[in-house]
């Protein structure tokens, strides 16, 4: 009886202890905060150094005139308090967000800064987009940059990284009542399915992958104006460096999209020479295959491209052609049309800014892993002198909306 009584006593002891320790796994982080109590980071723009009067001042007084400061960091924050004052049917000026910026050399430093002139903390874990402007990332190298965020667990994953035409800062302003520009941001990046001028989204964690090699890589390039951004074009960053060195334009970007096959969506257009007839061919699915090919020591490779899509826009009025002679002409077009893409792209990559950022290399490393070992540490110059063929394909399933068309 007594060894049973030590058994229940035991067991009673156990379950006390487990109970303490559920408690405490729930209430998570001791020095939480009710979320109302928080200021939520949303949107970081980095710019070169442009003090603000009043930060020009307090260093006049705290005699730091002569130290100069490299960066200008804008911070978009979402309140409670925020959040609460909005009504735009009251006061259609009323903005539901707050910019804060801060002139300095470190980035933690300033976020600390910025903290100290809120009530409230500032919680980066839903920091949507960091913007950079190219001012900036040519000067000073991303890892640099972004070695704060990266390494800050604060700042999640999934937190998209723009650089912007100008100064990153105009980036998270609205004209709008009621948008918060941070996440329109994000917003128009997710559109990049529509269109093959729009890069996919680069994250945080895919760019602290990137930054560990030395392949040189794109990021998206954002421009602002009056209240309004426009995306289009994307960033080159150098893999060596890890400075953006250049930008392709929007035709530039549309053939690397072909090349590397990534686009989900978008539209091609060319004109039928003799009757200047507007062509354009809506892309369904898009493929591409690069096989690389060792040759007496020289390195070439082969780009193979096939698409499906429809007629989006009638042929002529006056066409007076089978269906299928009408068909195979717009197969024609477009296809002599992103052959064109292609080539002015690669043209650009090998000639211009000597850098490949399509994933030629990628290829030749898992093709030719020996011979990747022996170039990889020089492969943006190795690749510049290496021949690029393309041929693409391209099939015309049908008509999209056009009903105008005659058909034989």
């Amino acid at each position: 009886m007594k060894n049973n009584h030590h058994h229940k006593r035991r067991g009673r002891r156990r379950c006390v202890i487990v109970s303490v320790l559920m408690l405490i796994i729930l209430t998570g982080c001791w020095s939480s905060h009710e979320i109302e109590e928080q200021s939520l980071g949303v949107g970081l723009a980095l710019d070169k150094a442009k003090e603000s009067e009043i930060e020009r001042k307090l260093d006049e007084q705290e005699n730091m005139s002569d130290n100069k400061k490299m960066i200008t960091s804008t911070y978009q924050i979402i309140t409670s308090q925020v959040a609460r004052s909005t009504n735009t049917q009251a006061d259609p000026t009323q903005k539901s967000y707050m910019n804060v910026s801060e002139t300095g050399n470190s980035i933690h430093e300033m976020v600390r800064n910025v903290s100290l002139e809120n009530d409230t903390p500032i919680m980066s874990y839903h920091m949507k987009v960091i913007v950079i402007s190219q001012k900036l990332a040519s000067k000073y190298s991303l890892e640099k940059l972004l070695d704060q965020d990266l390494r800050d667990n604060d700042f999640r994953p999934s937190c998209l990284v723009l650089i912007s035409n100008g100064r990153a800062s105009n980036t998270l302003k609205s004209n709008v009542p009621g948008e918060t520009p941070a996440f329109r941001l994000a917003g128009i990046v997710d559109n990049s399915y529509r269109t093959t001028k729009i890069l996919a989204p680069v994250t945080l964690v895919k760019i602290e992958s990137k930054l560990r090699t030395n392949a040189s890589f794109l990021l998206q390039n954002v421009q602002a104006e009056k209240g309004k951004v426009k995306f289009g074009g994307a960033a080159i960053v150098d893999g060596k460096t890890k400075k953006v060195i250049g930008i392709l334009d929007e035709q530039d970007l549309e053939g690397i999209t072909w090349m590397t096959g990534k686009g989900k969506g978008g539209t091609v257009e060319s004109v039928h020479k003799k009757g200047e007839e507007l062509v354009v061919y809506e892309v369904i699915s898009m493929k591409s295959k690069i096989k690389p090919h060792i040759k007496g020591g020289e390195i070439s490779f082969d780009v193979k491209v096939s698409s499906k899509g429809r007629l989006s826009e009638r042929w002529s009025k006056s066409d007076t052609a089978s269906t299928k002679n009408v068909l195979k002409k717009v197969e024609i077009l477009t296809e002599k049309e992103i052959e064109k893409k292609i080539k002015n792209s690669v043209e650009k990559m090998q000639g211009k800014y000597k850098v490949d950022i399509a994933g030629f290399g990628e290829q030749l490393r898992i093709h030719y892993p020996k011979t990747w070992d022996k170039v990889k540490d020089n492969w943006d110059e190795i690749f510049s002198g290496s021949s690029v063929r393309y041929k693409v394909d391209v099939e015309v399933e049908g008509y999209g909306t056009s009903t105008e068309t005659k058909k034989g």
